[in-house]
């Protein structure tokens, strides 16, 4: 059985504002004061997993071990089938524009389209591990998938990362062009965050 979440505040492990924003906004029905890693002054760890959950379980346990409270994780990434799952669990570090050292999404996304080129298989999935872990090294960890069409140019100024150039299965906006309300209903990160919830956060349903 997995372990309930049954205090008030919750550390989001991340730096990214975009990345906060949005699991703040899903844990808002729940009542729990969250704060982020980058507030705290966190450093971030070294992401040398070789899945989306290890990554996730490596920065969840850091948060928690450096703050004495739960923290919450995510790793997540768009894998692409011309390329053969990439950029996956790279996803962050492909966004890297070698020429200014800053990550960019716009650069990151016009890469992507020539990296995948003419393919007629243009097919993706978003992906989203979730680890929620305990300052004891406890942690219960949740994946969710959501396949999906890379498009271009990008459309939609909502979102992040690759949201622009991403038409999930069966829907005609990009999850850029979806409000933020639309998204958490279908994302990958609303997948793997109903587990979570299902698994840890019943008590407070």
């Amino acid at each position: 059985m997995a372990r309930s979440f049954t205090t008030d505040r919750l550390v989001i492990a991340s730096h990214n504002a975009g990345k906060v924003r949005e699991i703040a906004e899903l844990l808002a029905p729940f009542g729990v004061d969250v704060v982020s890693a980058g507030e705290l002054g966190l450093p971030e760890p070294v992401e040398d997993g070789d899945s989306f959950i290890a990554n996730a379980e490596l920065k969840a346990l850091a948060s928690a071990t450096a703050s004495g409270l739960p923290a919450l994780a995510d790793d997540s990434g768009i894998a692409v089938t011309a390329l053969d799952g990439a950029p996956g669990i790279h996803s962050a570090r492909y966004a890297e524009n070698p020429e200014t050292g800053e990550r960019n999404f716009d650069w990151a996304m016009q890469r992507l389209n020539t990296d995948v080129g003419d393919a007629a298989d243009r097919t993706a999935e978003f992906v989203s591990a979730l680890t929620l872990a305990w300052p004891d090294g406890h942690c219960e960890s949740f994946e969710g998938r959501i396949p999906g069409t890379l498009v271009w140019p990008p459309r939609g100024p909502n979102g992040f990362g690759y949201d622009a150039m991403f038409l999930p299965d069966g829907a005609k906006l990009t999850f850029g062009e979806m409000s933020p309300e639309a998204k958490h209903k279908v994302s990958h990160r609303a997948v793997a965050f109903r587990m979570l919830i299902e698994a840890c956060f019943a008590s407070r349903t």
